[in-house]
């Protein structure tokens, strides 16, 4: 089976605190450890769409990723906006974690699922957005395209981090490439607390859609397939 769950934001220091989104972050990498094996067997997969761990620089997060490494399940990880930690993949990869994969201009397939995705960026209605935004966001679009390439032929999960979603909720160019792609599963992370409020799920065009940030799946792996 596969899962998702996004938004682990770990940080084995104990030092930045996510209750500033709200109460039920309290004690949350405790209960992500203590939900993770209660859901997820050893033959399952689970699909982590972006911001891992709090940490800086690579050393600091392998201290998080090992504690992933060791939970039940291959893991297919993708970088959010605050991993500020992920550099290469081969630096990545060099940290000999077996149960991690790592996903960057490629796909994986897992149980007859292709696996694509990027991080995403966010929407071109946003009141913040630049001219450096709109340099991003077109090359996530490219990013996700070149995913989706990179896989093969079986029914495709895409993973993003932010969500595909406009200011005035309405679905947006991620979202329209999954569709012209075919694509069964979406799956997004990102938002917290009121960020809550935007959330599209459910059958879109023929797309599952689904919300797995953290705090809005109450910190355990929801099965997608």
């Amino acid at each position: 089976m596969i899962y998702a769950l996004a938004d682990l934001h770990l940080d084995y220091t104990n030092e930045k605190s996510m209750e500033v989104f709200g109460q039920n972050w309290e004690n949350y990498q405790e209960r992500i450890f203590n939900n993770w094996n209660d859901v997820v067997g050893p033959a399952d997969t689970v699909l982590i769409p972006g911001d891992i761990s709090w940490a800086m620089d690579l050393t600091h997060a392998y201290v998080d990723l090992k504690k992933i490494d060791e939970l039940n399940g291959q893991k297919i990880l993708m970088k959010g906006n605050h991993d500020y930690w992920w550099t290469s993949l081969n630096k990545i990869n060099n940290l000999g974690l077996s149960s991690m994969h790592y996903l960057q201009n490629n796909s994986f397939t897992i149980e007859g699922y292709d696996i694509c995705g990027t991080r995403g960026w966010m929407p071109r209605d946003h009141k913040d957005f630049t001219d450096h935004d709109e340099k991003v966001f077109t090359r996530e679009l490219m990013r996700l395209e070149n995913s989706i390439k990179a896989s093969g032929d079986n029914k495709k999960i895409v993973m993003l981090h932010y969500p595909p979603i406009n200011q005035d909720k309405s679905l947006n160019e991620f979202y329209d490439i999954c569709k012209n792609h075919k694509v069964e599963h979406l799956i997004y992370g990102h938002l917290h607390g009121v960020g809550h409020s935007i959330i599209k799920e459910g059958n879109i065009g023929d797309i599952d859609i689904k919300c797995v940030a953290g705090d809005y799946i109450d910190f355990t792996p929801v099965r997608i397939v």
